[in-house]
């Protein structure tokens, strides 16, 4: 798969089949229409195209949107790369973007930059300034510039609405199982690796503190997990606390993970952290000693749950 910054970076002679969205988890309900893009581009003898936008257009529209997102830009390229596609443009969403008419958009965008032979898209998308245009303009937009829209079915967009907003009520539950099923892969975090109080040091855990530098990438709920990372080429797995380490007054929130039989110093490090099993909420405790004891106890259930899986 290519990837592009812009609609005008997008450097290719054949046509295209092309479907636009923000793709956010690309989990399983968009998995099946990205398939029948690539399929359809494939039967066709066109080139299967991605068309989706940074910032998330609430970001730049609505101001102070507290949005939260499934996965980073990052995370989405990387996911989509995984599905066959030829193409991925990531457009900058602007203000004078979202100010282009409808027609600008259609002839300026889809027919000029992308080349569209074909789009795919669903029943209810809107476009243009305002958002003030619909599949059926589209569809009049094609006989003018010699493209088909393909309409993705009511039932299929809810599968994928539905998938969605479990998938984030499931992960602010804690029950990354049930968002991991839907996902059809492991939630992930990934971030850098920064020096933290040390405060696990001293009692024998020493965890890697993650610093996330993507202030829209949706955290799951407070807690304490079984994960595993891929650390120079190895599976290791780990127990991750997310919270504000209330036992030694802590205000902020931090992503702590203890790596199980791990020694390596991993600061400076970019890592990603997949989220497998919940396995306690929270808890202030009245000493370290007791906090230690309940860490050995999450070792336990870790390993009790590793095993089982394998």
């Amino acid at each position: 798969m290519k990837q592009y910054s812009s609609a005008s970076a997008y450097k290719n002679t054949r046509q295209s089949v092309v479907t636009i969205g923000t793709f956010d988890g690309v989990h399983i309900g968009h998995r099946a229409i990205l398939k029948r893009v690539v399929e359809t581009a494939k039967n066709e003898n066109l080139q299967s195209t991605v068309l989706t936008f940074f910032p998330h257009p609430r970001m730049v529209l609505q101001d102070n949107a507290e949005i939260q997102l499934l996965n980073t830009i990052e995370e989405r390229a990387q996911l989509l790369n995984k599905t066959g596609l030829d193409h991925l443009i990531i457009h900058p969403f602007t203000h004078a973007f979202s100010r282009l008419t409808a027609l600008e958009y259609v002839r300026d965008i889809l027919v000029t930059s992308l080349k569209a032979k074909k789009i795919i898209i669903g029943y209810d998308h809107r476009f243009g300034r305002n958002r003030n245009a619909n599949i059926d303009d589209l569809k009049e937009y094609g006989k003018t510039y010699d493209f088909g829209v393909e309409e993705i079915s009511a039932r299929e967009l809810d599968d994928v609405a539905i998938s969605s907003t479990k998938i984030r009520k499931a992960l602010n539950q804690g029950d990354v199982e049930t968002a991991n099923k839907y996902l059809g892969y492991n939630f992930m975090i990934s971030g850098t690796v920064v020096k933290g109080k040390a405060i696990g040091r001293t009692i024998k855990y020493p965890t890697a503190n993650l610093h996330l530098a993507e202030s829209y990438k949706l955290i799951p709920k407070n807690g304490v997990y079984v994960v595993q990372s891929q650390i120079d080429g190895e599976l290791i797995y780990g127990i991750t606390s997310i919270g504000t380490n209330p036992t030694v007054g802590g205000k902020e929130k931090t992503i702590e993970t203890y790596f199980i039989d791990f020694n390596k110093d991993l600061y400076g490090t970019e890592i990603t952290v997949e989220f497998l099993t919940y396995i306690r909420e929270e808890t202030s405790f009245d000493s370290l000693e007791s906090l230690r004891l309940e860490i050995i106890n999450d070792e336990i259930i870790a390993k009790q749950f590793i095993k089982d899986r394998e």
